[in-house]
């Protein structure tokens, strides 16, 4: 009778088969945090995407608002728009026929796919938070489809219109016009600041419990709150927002030998009104 006894070099199966569950298990992992890892890029490309994209809508419907305000200006003064806007009851000729108002702001829904200003929807806000008395309102509506930019009802543009406060630093006589009589209102130039503000409201509430942020100044703001004023109450809203400012002169263009059109025009002749 025999002892056998086993090989000392070789290895038992079930060993083998423990090593080889291991290195896929190895595997398993690795790819499954390779997957992880490329989920996580594809969400953040995508986040920087959409991000880009919102930047770049609210950037042209809020620069569009200024730049059909200043063709308004600058085109034909017998134009319908031309009127309304230098009119008692427009955004310009408001400040410069009623200088009791001259602390207000004047606000209105821009509205390109008709007439963008309609004169019958705006509003005067006084620095109290309150409004001159008005029929209707120049704050837009997220709720009302005629308020939005486009047919998409993705964004809207709101514009403030207001004077520019004094300032010391100015240079004396700078709100007269070269060759203008000083006695009559046509020889003067007015500055006025404009603040349009493009927000997307699918994305929040434009409102923080009752305070409307579209009804908030668009003046910077000495408070503490900073929802006192319209991009500051939107951000708190968490709702995407871009406001463009520019500064405008509206005074005739005179060479003291012809008036031109509001610096275009070949000899027509241009006039503010005149009370």
């Amino acid at each position: 009778m025999s002892n056998m006894r086993p090989y000392r070099g070789s290895t038992a199966p079930a060993t083998q088969q423990g090593a080889v569950l291991i290195v896929v298990l190895l595997f398993l992992v690795l790819i499954i945090m390779a997957g992880v890892i490329a989920v996580r890029q594809s969400t953040t490309d995508l986040k920087l995407s959409t991000s880009d994209q919102i930047n770049t809508l609210l950037l042209q419907s809020a620069d569009n608002a200024n730049q059909n305000i200043e063709q308004s200006i600058n085109n034909d003064s017998r134009s319908d728009i031309y009127k309304d806007m230098l009119s008692r009851s427009g955004p310009f000729g408001y400040f410069m026929l009623d200088a009791k108002g001259r602390n207000n702001e004047y606000v209105f829904c821009f509205r390109p796919r008709g007439r963008f200003f309609n004169i019958n929807n705006t509003t005067i806000r006084t620095p109290d938070g309150g409004s001159v008395v008005t029929n209707n309102t120049g704050y837009c509506n997220p709720t009302n489809p005629a308020d939005y930019v486009s047919n998409r009802n993705a964004s809207m543009a709101q514009v403030n219109v207001s004077m520019t406060p004094p300032n010391a630093s100015n240079e004396a006589f700078t709100n007269y016009t070269i060759g203008q009589d000083t006695d009559k209102i046509s020889s003067l130039a007015f500055t006025f600041d404009i603040n349009s503000t493009a927000v997307l409201p699918a994305y929040g509430d434009t409102k923080i419990g009752n305070k409307d942020c579209l009804a908030q100044s668009s003046r910077p703001s000495s408070s503490m709150d900073s929802t006192d004023t319209i991009s500051g109450c939107l951000s708190s809203a968490s709702v995407p927002n871009t406001t463009v400012y520019q500064k405008v002169n509206v005074e005739n263009q005179s060479l003291r030998t012809k008036c031109v059109n509001f610096g275009k025009g070949a000899g027509l002749v241009c006039t503010l009104p005149s009370n």
